[in-house]
């Protein structure tokens, strides 16, 4: 038996863009929610065309519900983290948050919105700290507070079970999303048993299994993980070159985002794949990466 990696885009769409009752748990356990502010019920949203970040296309999965009280909840999964990534969560939930006027409602009948994003890296190297909650409060009297907007970022690669205290669901759904790897074969007994003593994270499991999963629906899998390492590997590669360092982070993502272009473009034209090399500084194995992802060649 072989499990598939919950943070891969197919798998988590699967797991918490199809099963509500899943989705629901995993709300209520990630959620900082008042006592009494439980989500009782939720009802899936269509997916929205959303912009995605420059040169970073394929590293985004979208959830989008609304529950019985008119509160909206946006989850993602960031395996690729830019400084803009924060704007980006605050823009779509903002448009959220506003686009409630266009069915007339009232300003004081919007309803709050809550954007939960799980990062697969280390974002802040200086805090210890790995969930970050953002909402609107009275810098001074801290208890006051400005219904409307939640941000939520979880930094996947800082949590570690046994240095906390948080409560038993949070937990079991943390070590689901970050303890289940790509090709495992096996589980710890233990923590096997802890999964499948909460009923919506056994169904999670059973969806994690590769059984679960057609030949197209693994190709795609693969895929993922393909144009994931392209994209770590361009960044990482002007990163080393010193492009990165002392620029703007537009005009950071731009380079790649135009490297892509070209390859793509002088594909098209005859230039061969040293060619596309020599020209863009990108690695022969990269630039076939970019021109099997985007389907020029097999």
């Amino acid at each position: 038996m072989r499990y598939l990696d919950p943070k891969n885009d197919l798998v988590f769409k699967k797991v918490f863009g199809q099963h509500a009752n899943i989705l629901l748990s995993f709300l209520n356990a990630m959620l900082p929610l008042d006592e009494g502010q439980v989500v009782q019920y939720i009802e899936y949203l269509p997916a929205e065309l959303v912009p995605d970040i420059p040169g970073i296309k394929n590293s985004i999965v979208d959830v989008r519900c609304i529950d019985n009280r008119g509160r909206q909840f946006i989850v993602e999964m960031q395996m690729l983290w830019t400084d803009s990534f924060k704007s980006r969560v605050l823009f779509n939930a903002s448009k959220a948050y506003v686009r409630q006027l266009d069915k007339g409602v009232e300003y004081k009948g919007l309803k709050p919105v809550y954007a939960l994003s799980l990062i697969n890296e280390i974002f802040d190297e200086e805090s210890p700290l790995y969930y970050h909650h953002y909402r609107l409060v009275h810098t001074i009297d801290q208890h006051k507070t400005i219904d409307g907007l939640q941000l939520i970022f979880v930094e996947i690669p800082k949590f570690a079970p046994k240095n906390i205290t948080d409560r038993k669901l949070f937990v079991l759904w943390m070590r689901y999303i970050s303890e289940i790897q790509n090709g495992q074969e096996m589980i710890d007994e233990q923590l096997l048993k802890e999964l499948r003593s909460v009923p919506e994270i056994a169904q999670a499991l059973e969806l994690t299994k590769e059984s679960a999963y057609t030949k197209a629906e693994l190709e795609a899998y693969d895929k993922y993980w393909d144009s994931i390492r392209t994209e770590k590997t361009l960044i990482a590669d002007a990163e080393a070159k010193g492009e990165i360092k002392g620029r703007e982070e537009g005009e950071q993502i731009g380079i790649i985002k135009e490297r892509i272009s070209v390859i793509i473009h002088g594909h098209k034209n005859g230039f061969t794949v040293p060619q596309l090399s020599q020209i863009t500084q990108v690695a022969e194995q990269d630039v076939i990466n970019i021109l099997k992802e985007n389907k020029m060649i097999k």
